[in-house]
């Protein structure tokens, strides 16, 4: 139960990482319905996110003792790579803002609470919380521990399915209401999955989700 070997450990830190994410989640709502923004409100949200974050960092380099890995390429370690997916996670974007802009696509669902208030600090807001805070422990959750708990196993099968089970939680942790949106995300967390099992380091998913969810409210 006290490591990661234990299936029944695992299932019962996975949950409880998940109830910690839920908890910056239901902040982040209780703090996006109003507007303008309060101050004890961003407060209550520093504190939270804060906490759940260092909470995150700690227990996943602790439990990465457990797990012995055959390399473990820096995050730039191939800096071609890491072009190349910029590049592509920057024209997708574009393109998906494009065909919001026309009627193509849905708005995310953030998109559309920024449009409601138009606020500064709302826009400032959403930059650090769905920019940069969400990803990040998104990428914990659907990359980092998913992966050290659930799929260890060196091969291509056990690799694709975590991939996809990676990219489904991704899309869930994102909760979006449109469906186009919801396959969106899923391809989107597919990619950051494999960028995991190429890097073999959690830092190039979670430049890749900041990179992008950075970009989606940039450019509402």
């Amino acid at each position: 139960m006290n490591t990661p070997e234990s299936r029944e450990g695992n299932v019962i830190r996975y949950a409880v990482y998940l109830i910690c994410y839920l908890m910056v989640f239901a902040v982040v709502k209780l703090v996006t319905r109003k507007s303008p923004l309060h101050v004890w409100d961003l407060i209550l949200f520093g504190v939270v996110a804060a906490m759940i974050l260092l909470f995150y960092v700690y227990r996943y380099n602790r439990e990465n003792r457990f797990f012995a890995r055959d390399f473990k390429l820096p995050w730039l370690g191939n800096f071609s790579a890491v072009v190349l997916l910029t590049l592509v996670l920057t024209a997708t974007r574009i393109s998906i803002s494009y065909l919001q802009a026309y009627g193509k696509i849905p708005l995310y669902d953030f998109q559309t609470i920024y449009l409601k208030s138009q606020s500064t600090g709302m826009f400032w807001f959403l930059i650090v919380v769905q920019g940069i805070i969400l990803p990040i422990l998104q990428e914990f959750l659907a990359t980092g521990f998913l992966f050290n708990y659930a799929f260890r196993r060196d091969s291509v099968q056990v690799a694709v399915v975590g991939i996809i089970v990676s990219g489904l939680i991704f899309s869930v942790l994102n909760y979006q209401s449109s469906l186009i949106n919801f396959i969106i995300e899923v391809i989107y967390g597919m990619l950051f999955a494999w960028s995991y099992l190429y890097s073999q380091t959690i830092y190039m998913p979670i430049y890749l989700a900041i990179l992008s969810s950075v970009l989606t409210v940039i450019m509402v």
